[in-house]
């Protein structure tokens, strides 16, 4: 019992063991199988799915693989995998069993890509031996990831990354051809890349040496070295663009230079060549100015508006023409605004519609080209407006005021029917001809004179045939070659000529070839016949008054020889009886034989002017040329009328100059002269007035003037001073003096001077007398 119990307490103490172990093996199982169900479902939401392939290519891989290469089932060897015709492209498949055949022996790992046939789904698979607790030597495992998103963002990003880098080679090429120069500083602001241009602009070897040396453009921007500038564009984050002065090339230029913040990568700038910017600009402004400047002088008014439609600029004459006030246009009115003030000035055509007419003319700023239009104001006020778009889209409108060339026009055609009209009605036969040598114009009385129809002029005939045809009509008919000559020299040589031709019927006409501004020539005729005979019966009348005149003359000098004989006579026995050779004589016979003496003196002195004159007239005039001193000369002549003008209480006035000097002359002959001078200033001067007796002189002669404040003469005497038949007729109205003139000039001009007088009525009389030095021999020979 003993033994029993204690087997069976030994058998419950197993049985006890073996159910806790149970129990606990139990337990161990179930949550052995809790983690296997976790892993499972783990693996199964895993993003990859495993294959295992054995030594011997089959395949264990969980049912979702099957779903992603397309097929019912999982293949059950890696043949069927990666077979022709299996689930993956050729070359895909080639290269998988590749990798697959690598990692069985030789224990490599792999990453392919593959992509499923049929599909777009593409799938990284990545490849590793299989451990020893997987499967036997020999086989792989293989991991399959769903790439087909990556792969397609990594393409895309291929793609991108191509077209970013051919644009970045494009770039580069860009920056590196271009003519400006450009720069990128980095963080730091140290220089890091610089294109030709720049290298090129510091004189530098290469890029490398700028880089290198850190060679900057520019000495200083804004006062700062450039590193410094470059750092306020980065701290501010915005582009500077600021105008520096720099040396290029050993030339001071302005450039414009710009930099640009570009964050954690510094720096990027470009220089900007300005000064031909400058220069052109500045030469800009000053042809702006002076084209306004010019037509600000202009007569024609002129308006400028921008391309806002706004006013930018006007002339005077445009504020003169359309009676506008400044201050309504300094602040650049619109081109409506405008229309309304020429419109409330009535400086605009009317216009029932003006809105619609100002619309329309707003059309001009859009207008493919200029406009042109003809205004007639309500004043009769004719403008021309001519309306220029410009480029920049503004508009320039100039008006021109035409009313004075309307009217001169209307004016020109008016003169040329009067021209016409008047050229018809001349006298004279008129024709025109043009540079070709055809006749262009003509008058009826040109028609008539040669005897033609009208429809033979209106052929407008050559000069040649004209006066070839015509020649038969002519008294000498040679004489049609010398008029085509005479005309053609007109044309060419441009010179008048003139000449006389004679007609077969007996009429002669004066002919004038006469060149006209405009390259024509003018041929006129002029009917001369009667003229000419009254001109040959004229020529006969002063052949025979001529040949009278010389009998004239040679009768006063003979009839003055023969009353000089009995004057002489009848003076000496006056005088005789004078002194009493025939007795004592009363008063009165004392008185008449005075009266004889004297009258026998006049008329002696009017038979030698008489003779003096006939003499010169026949160039007979006896003339003893000797170098006289006009000082002594004139001072003799103021002693001879001292006692005449102070018999008169006139006064007596010398001036002689020193430069009055000597002549050549016939003293006697000048004292005779200078005398008739005196005698007609006592004759006419009253009681208590002046006479004055000046002298002066030059190289080539000497000039002496008697003037005196006398009644003077008006123009009417002035003619007749000189001339010697009206002179004596005042003699025979009782002038004795009245050839006195006359012959004081005779004597003048004898020895080569000129005798001359200016006179005013009240105002007195002054002659010149101007004589020539002539060959004077020299003092002391």
């Amino acid at each position: 019992m003993v033994v029993a119990g204690a087997l069976m307490a030994l058998w419950l103490a197993a049985a006890v063991y073996v159910l806790v172990t149970g129990l606990k093996l139990r337990r161990r199982g179930h949550h052995q199988r809790e983690q296997a169900d976790r892993l499972a479902a783990l693996l199964q939401s895993a993003p990859a799915v495993p294959m295992l392939i054995r030594p011997d290519g089959r395949i264990e891989a969980p049912a979702r693989l099957a779903g992603w290469l397309g097929l019912p089932a999982v293949p059950a060897y890696l043949s069927e995998l990666t077979s022709e015709g299996g689930c993956f492209d050729v070359a895909d498949s080639a290269a998988l069993s590749d990798d697959i055949l690598s990692a069985q022996r030789g224990a490599k790992n792999f990453s392919r890509a593959v992509t499923v046939r049929g599909s777009s789904r593409a799938l990284l698979v990545k490849g590793a031996p299989a451990g020893p607790d997987l499967a036997n030597p020999g086989a792989a495992i293989l991991w399959l990831f769903d790439a087909t998103e990556s792969q397609t963002r990594i393409a895309t990003l291929e793609r991108e990354g191509a077209l970013l880098h051919d644009a970045l080679e494009a770039l580069s090429g860009l920056i590196e051809a271009a003519p400006l120069p450009m720069w990128h500083r980095t963080a730091d602001l140290k220089l890091s890349l610089v294109n030709s241009a720049y290298v090129r602009a510091v004189e530098a070897q290469s890029a490398a040496d700028v880089i290198g040396q850190q060679i900057e453009l520019f000495e200083t921007i804004d006062g700062l070295p450039p590193p410094e500038a470059a750092r306020i564009a980065l701290d501010k984050g915005e582009v500077l663009t600021r105008v520096v002065p720099a040396t290029l090339g050993g030339e001071r230029r302005m450039m414009q230079v710009v930099e640009v913040p570009m964050g954690r990568a510094g720096v990027a700038g470009y220089a900007i060549d300005k000064q031909d910017y400058e220069s052109a600009r500045t030469e800009q402004a000053r042809t702006v100015a002076s084209q306004r400047d010019m037509l600000d002088r202009l007569t024609a008014a002129v308006a400028q508006f921008g391309p806002d439609k706004s006013l930018v600029f006007w002339n005077k004459a445009f504020v003169s023409l359309f009676a506008l006030k400044p201050e309504h246009l300094v602040d650049r009115p619109e081109f409506e605004r405008v229309l309304d003030r020429m419109r409330e000035g009535e400086r605009i055509p009317e216009h029932r519609d003006f809105p619609a007419w100002r619309s329309e003319r707003r059309g001009w700023f859009t207008a493919q080209e200029a406009s042109e239009e003809n205004w007639l104001l309500a004043d009769g006020t004719h403008l021309r407006v001519f309306a220029q778009p410009m480029p920049d889209g503004g508009l320039l409108l100039v008006f021109e005021d035409r009313t004075e060339h309307i009217q001169l026009s209307s004016a020109r055609d008016t003169l040329l029917r009067v021209r016409t009209a008047t050229f018809d009605s001349l006298f004279e036969g008129s024709g025109v001809f043009a540079a070709d040598g055809r006749l262009h114009l003509w008058n009826n009385r040109f028609r008539a004179i040669w005897g033609v129809e009208e429809e033979v002029l209106a052929a407008h005939p050559r000069i040649d045939d004209f006066m070839t045809s015509l020649a038969n009509r002519l008294e000498r008919p040679p004489q049609a070659s010398l008029v085509r000559e005479l005309m053609r020299s007109c044309t060419v040589d441009r010179k008048q000529r003139n000449g006389r031709i004679g007609f077969a019927d007996g009429r002669t006409f004066d002919f004038a070839a006469i060149p006209l501004p405009d390259g024509n020539a003018l041929f006129t005729m002029l009917d001369v016949t009667d003229s000419r005979r009254i001109e040959h019966v004229l020529r006969e009348q002063n052949e025979a008054l001529a040949e009278a005149d010389k009998v004239k003359t040679a009768f006063l000098a003979n009839m003055s020889y023969d009353l000089r004989t009995p004057l002489t006579s009848i003076g000496g026995f006056a005088e005789m009886m004078k002194a009493g050779y025939a007795g004592e004589l009363p008063d009165t016979a004392q008185e008449y034989v005075a009266a004889i003496i004297e009258a026998s003196a006049k008329l002696s002195g009017l038979i030698d002017t008489v003779l003096d004159l006939t003499q010169g007239e026949a160039g007979t005039l006896p003339m003893e040329r000797a170098p006289l001193d006009l000082s002594a000369f004139i001072a003799a002549c103021r002693d001879r009328w001292a006692v005449a003008t102070a018999a008169k209480k006139i006064e007596l006035v010398v001036d002689i100059k020193p430069s009055t000097g000597r002549i050549m002359a016939d003293e006697r002959r000048l004292v005779q002269a200078l005398d008739k001078l005196m005698e007609n200033a006592v004759r006419v001067v009253p009681e208590g007035g002046r006479i004055s007796l000046h002298s002066d002189g030059q190289v080539g002669g000497a000039r002496l003037i008697v003037s005196d404040n006398g009644p003077g003469m008006d123009a009417k005497s002035q003619a007749r001073a000189f001339d010697r038949f009206s002179r004596m007729n005042d003699a025979e109205r009782g002038d004795a003096q009245g050839l006195g003139l006359p012959l004081a000039r005779q004597l003048v001009e004898a020895h080569g001077g000129t005798l001359s007088l200016i006179s005013e009525p009240g105002e007195g009389t002054v002659f010149t007398m101007e004589l020539p030095r002539g060959d004077l021999p020299r003092l002391g020979k």
